[in-house]
């Protein structure tokens, strides 16, 4: 094993007799079920994960492909399936373990959540809302943004979940596409010991009328900071719920009746609504709860995900409560007040399932690679990652000091759009390869194709796509059914096969995938899609700026960095006066978009190396952005020597 890209990590025979899927042939036998059977296999799921309130009868509907349902004729409700179907049995059972940023600790029984639930839900009640209604939830992470989720869920409203870190335009964007008449917010956050305002940008984006739709305003009170008030359209969370009741009979939906929309950036400006049905979409986090994570009734599970991110979604707000775990949610950040406080999270609640992003493992290895040891981390059974695929020396340090070489690790692949993992290994199963996810989820069908959508060899790099529908798949772009078919089903691929916007590889003699990276313009920044096209948009609005082109680099932390190739109106600037227009645009950037876009770096240039027929060269500016010498045919450039000034 001294060649630890290739070396296997095999499962022990404890392992193997303990996890859900047992073994190697357990997982063959699922697989060669769902082969055999495809429907049938999902249909088995469904009865046997979900509550229903009316049984389908129809499994999988393809009249209208690539708009696929799944259950049609069903019924159900997601927050009874995560609720109340465990109250009998462990309703005084902890549902979440919240840590403040402050270190202070907050629990709720499965009892006094369904509580919170049922009385948010009875608020919004008075509020005139309708189903299907589409509701904006802008909030810190804690208890209450659960709360929101699944009280919207309960009566059959849709959620829209804006991360507490994006900006008053991207709020007003996401409010616009989806006629929000309701937003959820808080006074405010806390983050790494600092208090950041939230109310403040959804006053910014509801001034002059900009969002008419919005009637109401629901405020948590979190920080206690003065903030603006409009008595007309504003209610304190706890003046909506004060008197309801604590019952509330949950609305019984269609299994296709969208659950939540979840906007991603794309390789265009404008980001795109993901819509998420209800019962293939707790179906899939309900199984991938189960066999990717092993999850047992004494496990503590801990996701560190914003629910702002699609992770958030299945691996806080809906799965783990599906499946009746106890999970830590938590509020910080992962260096605040130092570098030990995950490993502490860890000691102090017994964390046996631990789900991180590479990003922050990479910071936490930088800023104190020995801590782990400092820290009792014995209660660690299964470790996780998430967001981008985790570089071999990573995942040996995850493994070695945070798992003490006995926890696998679950290197899961997977999307907004996917709703759940679709290549991981699976525990007690997958014998392990760092920096590979390994094999597909069972009953994912994942192959690798050309550009004509024809399967190449194994060993052959191409496009990852999924080749049949999944019951947790994107059912549709929110108001953009081209750009859903254009983005996911093209027609170059023959219009079924599910383009994952991932090139990928499968290796040889053992079939591991490999994730090679984005094949379209858009960033994998700590773990977040951040599209080319929206960051340039934002950069171009700037007065000052005339041109923008913006590229990725590999970064030792975050995975890629942003640098962004500015032409200005006026005088290319220099020394002092590049230092500060660098700064106006970095901070123009977080406020057009939110500070996780701001350009790492920011180079300016008199022009943009283009074609003759004015086509910007962006493969040149990822090879400047890298250091890496210009070898390629520039002979097509109209303005080769800007090169040499964008060093």
């Amino acid at each position: 094993m001294n060649d630890h890209s290739t070396a296997f990590y095999y499962p022990s025979d404890e392992l193997v007799k303990q996890s859900a899927v047992q073994g190697i042939n357990g997982y063959n036998k699922l697989c060669e079920r769902a082969n055999n059977d495809y429907e049938g296999f999902w249909a088995e799921l469904a009865n046997e994960l979900l509550t229903w309130h009316k049984t389908f009868t129809q499994i999988l509907c393809e009249e209208d492909a690539p708009f696929y349902k799944w259950f049609s004729d069903g019924e159900l409700n997601v927050s009874y399936n995560c609720l109340d179907r465990h109250l009998e049995k462990k309703g005084d059972k902890t549902a979440i373990l919240f840590e403040a940023d402050n270190g202070t600790s907050t629990s709720v029984s499965y009892k006094e959540l369904h509580h919170q639930v049922c009385k948010l839900a009875n608020g919004l009640k008075t509020l005139g809302l309708q189903l299907g209604d589409r509701v904006i939830i802008y909030m810190p992470m804690g208890i209450e943004a659960v709360v929101a989720m699944q009280a919207c869920a309960r009566l059959g409203l849709i959620h829209s979940v804006v991360f507490g870190g994006f900006s008053a335009k991207s709020l007003i964007e996401r409010i616009h596409d989806a006629s929000a008449r309701i937003v959820i917010t808080s006074d405010g956050q806390f983050r790494g010991g600092k208090k950041i305002p939230l109310k403040s940008a959804v006053d910014e984006a509801l001034k002059d009328n900009l969002c008419n739709k919005v009637e109401k305003v629901i405020v948590f009170k979190r920080t206690n900071e003065d903030v603006t008030w409009n008595p007309s359209r504003e209610i304190w969370w706890h003046d909506l719920i004060k008197n309801q009741s604590d019952v509330c009979a949950p609305v019984w939906i269609n299994s296709e009746h969208p659950l939540f929309l979840l906007y991603t950036s794309g390789s265009t400006g404008k980001p795109k609504g993901v819509q998420h049905s209800s019962a293939g979409y707790l179906l899939h986090a309900m199984n991938t709860m189960r066999w990717t994570f092993d999850i047992k009734d004494s496990d503590v599970f801990w996701c560190t995900a914003d629910v702002g991110w699609i992770t958030g979604h299945t691996y806080v707000a809906y799965g783990p409560l599906a499946m009746g775990a106890s999970q830590v949610i938590f509020e910080g950040i992962p260096t605040f007040p130092d570098a030990s406080r995950f490993w502490k999270i860890i000691e102090k609640y017994k964390v046996s399932i631990f789900y991180t992003a590479p990003t922050a493992i990479r910071s936490l290895i930088k800023l104190g690679p020995h801590l782990p040891k400092e820290h009792n981390l014995t209660s660690l059974r299964i470790l996780g990652s998430v967001g981008e695929p985790i570089n071999p020396e990573t995942w040996m340090w995850f493994y070695k000091e945070v798992g003490g070489s006995r926890c696998p690790i679950a290197d899961t692949f997977w999307q907004t759009e996917t709703g759940g993992h679709v290549i991981t290994p699976l525990p007690g199963v997958t014998p392990l390869i760092p920096g590979s996810c390994t094999l597909p989820f069972p009953g994912m069908q994942m192959s690798v194709v050309d550009e004509t959508g024809h399967e190449v060899e194994w060993g052959t790099g191409g496009l990852l796509v999924i080749k049949k529908p999944w019951p947790s798949m994107i059912r549709n772009i929110w108001n953009d059914p081209q750009r859903f078919k254009q983005s996911y089903f093209p027609e170059d691929l023959g219009g079924k096969l599910y383009l994952a916007g991932d090139g990928a590889i499968r290796d040889k003699q053992t079939g591991y995938f490999t994730i090679m990276g984005r094949i379209d313009d858009v960033l994998n920044v700590s773990g977040h899609r951040m599209g080319t096209m929206e960051i340039e948009s934002a950069l171009v609005a700037n007065p000052f700026v005339a041109e923008a082109a913006v590229v990725g680099k590999p970064h030792e932390i975050k995975g890629e960095a942003i640098v962004a190739y500015v032409v200005l109106k006026g005088k290319r600037p220099e020394g002092e006066d590049a230092k500060e227009m660098v700064n106006k645009l970095r901070d123009w950037v977080g406020k057009e978009i939110g500070p996780i876009a701001k350009p790492d770096e920011i180079r300016f240039g008199e022009n943009l190396p283009k074609t003759r027929s004015g086509k910007i060269m962006r493969r040149l500016l990822r090879s400047l952005a890298k250091g890496e010498a210009i070898t390629a045919d520039i002979s097509t450039l109209e303005n080769p020597a800007i090169l040499e000034q964008l060093k």
